[in-house]
C-alpha cells in the first residue's frame, strides 16, 4: 500500500511539474515571450474564415506564371466565396498568349506582362474591366496605373513589377559585378544560368552591345545573335523557375534572373546577392487582365478585387517575393522593411535606365527566328 501511494505521489508531483513547465515556456520546450514572438512573426496577414461558405458550383479559370501566387490565397478565395478556382500556370508571355490567341482555351484571369498586355488590346484579346466590381483598385500606388501599355487603364489591374538583373554568389564572384560584361567573362564558363526567354534574353544582349533592348533593326539584333552565340559555350543551362532552386543549391556563380527570383533566393541563402548593371535594364509589370473569351467575367471581378485586398496582396507578396503596386499591402507588411529592399525599391538612377519591353507588332517574329538560331547553335 505504501509502495503505491508513493508511486500516486510521485506522479502527482510530476504532472505540477510538467504543468509549470509547460506555463513557463509556452509548451514547447521555449520560453513563452520568445514562443509567442515567432508565432507572431509566422502568422498570416489572412487567415481562412472560421466558417467557410458552401461551394456554389461556380467557378473560374486562372492562368498563371508558375509558382506565383501564394496556394493558400487561392484557399481562402475559395472558402469565402464558395467559388472553385481551377489553376494553371505557364512559363512565358509566348505560352499564354498562343493558348489565348487560338481560341481553344477559356481563361476568366490572365497574368501577362506590360508589352503582351499592349499586344492583346491590339488584337481585341481582352475586354475591359469593370471597376465597380473592383473597388480595392483604390488601393493600387496611381504611379502604376496608366503605363504606357494600357493608357486609359481599362484593361489591366497590376499584380507586380520588377526589374531584370544578375544574381551572383558572393563566395565565388568575389568582387560584386556591376556591368552585363560577367556574361562573357571565361572565368565562369559552365557556372552561370541564363534565361530560356526569347525576348528578355535577347533584350539584355541588345544593351550588351549598346543598342536599345526594343530595337528592330537588323543590324542590332544580328549584334545580339552574335554575342548569344558567342556566349553559349559559358551557359550551363538555359533555364526559367527552376533557376531559383539551382542557385540557392550552388549550382551556378552567375544568372540572369528576375527581381522577384532573387529576392526568393537571397531570403533562402545568405550568400546570394543581386545587382542591376549599370547599362541599363527591363523594368516590367505583370498585371492581372481578363480575356475576351471568358465565361464568367463576375467571378473573375471577385477574384481580382480579391487579390487587391490589402491583406491578400501582403500575404501573396510574402511568398511571390516581386515588387507590388499595393500600397495598402505595403503599409500592412511594413513599409520600413519594405522600402529598404534595393531589389524592391531600387534607387531612382536605377530606374532611369531602365525600360519597358514595347509590343513589335510583326518584328516579334525577328526575335523568335533569332532565339531558335541561339539554342540550336552548336
Amino acid at each position: 500500500m505504501k509502495t503505491i501511494l508513493k508511486k500516486k505521489g510521485f506522479l502527482v508531483t510530476l504532472v505540477i511539474v510538467l504543468a509549470l513547465f509547460c506555463l513557463a515556456f509556452g509548451g514547447n520546450g521555449e520560453p513563452a515571450d520568445e514562443a509567442e514572438e515567432e508565432e507572431e512573426e509566422r502568422a498570416p496577414f489572412a487567415v481562412m474564415p472560421v466558417n467557410p461558405a458552401p461551394m456554389t458550383g461556380e467557378t473560374i479559370s486562372v492562368y498563371n506564371w508558375g509558382d506565383y501566387i501564394d496556394s493558400e490565397v487561392i484557399d481562402i478565395f475559395e472558402a469565402e466565396t464558395g467559388i472553385r478556382v481551377i489553376y494553371e500556370t505557364f512559363e512565358t508571355n509566348e505560352d499564354m498568349y498562343a493558348k489565348i490567341a487560338k481560341g481553344g482555351s477559356s481563361y476568366d484571369v490572365i497574368v501577362p506582362s506590360d508589352y503582351m498586355i499592349e499586344r492583346m488590346i491590339q488584337e481585341e484579346l481582352l475586354q475591359p474591366v469593370n471597376w465597380n466590381n473592383v473597388p480595392n483598385v483604390k488601393n493600387i500606388d496611381p504611379r502604376f496605373t496608366h503605363e504606357s501599355y494600357d493608357p486609359e487603364f481599362k484593361y489591366s489591374v497590376p499584380y507586380t513589377w520588377g526589374t531584370m538583373g544578375l544574381l551572383y554568389n558572393t563566395e565565388t564572384v568575389l568582387e560584386a559585378p556591376d556591368s552585363w560584361d560577367i556574361l562573357l567573362d571565361e572565368e565562369y564558363k559552365m557556372d552561370m544560368f541564363m534565361l530560356n526567354a526569347p525576348r528578355d534574353t535577347t533584350a539584355i544582349a541588345l544593351v550588351m552591345s549598346g543598342h536599345d533592348l526594343n530595337s528592330i533593326n537588323h543590324d542590332d539584333l544580328a549584334d545580339a545573335k552574335n554575342l548569344l552565340i558567342r556566349q553559349k559555350p559559358l551557359v550551363l543551362a538555359y533555364v526559367v523557375d527552376e533557376v531559383k532552386d539551382k542557385m540557392i543549391a550552388g549550382e551556378a556563380s552567375v544568372a540572369l534572373v528576375w527581381s522577384g527570383d532573387a529576392t526568393f533566393c537571397m531570403s533562402e541563402s545568405d550568400t546570394l546577392n543581386y545587382v542591376v548593371p549599370k547599362e541599363g535594364s527591363n523594368i516590367f509589370y505583370d498585371s492581372m487582365c481578363i480575356p475576351h473569351n471568358a465565361r464568367n467575367v463576375s467571378g473573375a471581378e471577385k477574384f481580382i478585387d480579391f487579390m487587391c485586398r490589402a491583406d491578400i496582396a501582403a500575404m501573396n507578396y510574402e511568398y511571390v517575393g516581386y515588387a507590388i503596386p499595393n500600397t495598402a499591402a505595403i503599409e500592412l507588411w511594413g513599409a520600413e522593411e519594405y522600402n529598404a529592399s534595393p531589389v524592391n525599391n531600387p534607387p531612382q538612377e536605377t530606374l532611369n535606365k531602365c525600360q519597358v519591353f514595347k509590343y513589335l507588332g510583326e518584328n516579334t517574329k525577328l526575335y523568335d527566328t533569332i532565339w531558335t538560331e541561339i539554342i540550336s547553335e552548336f
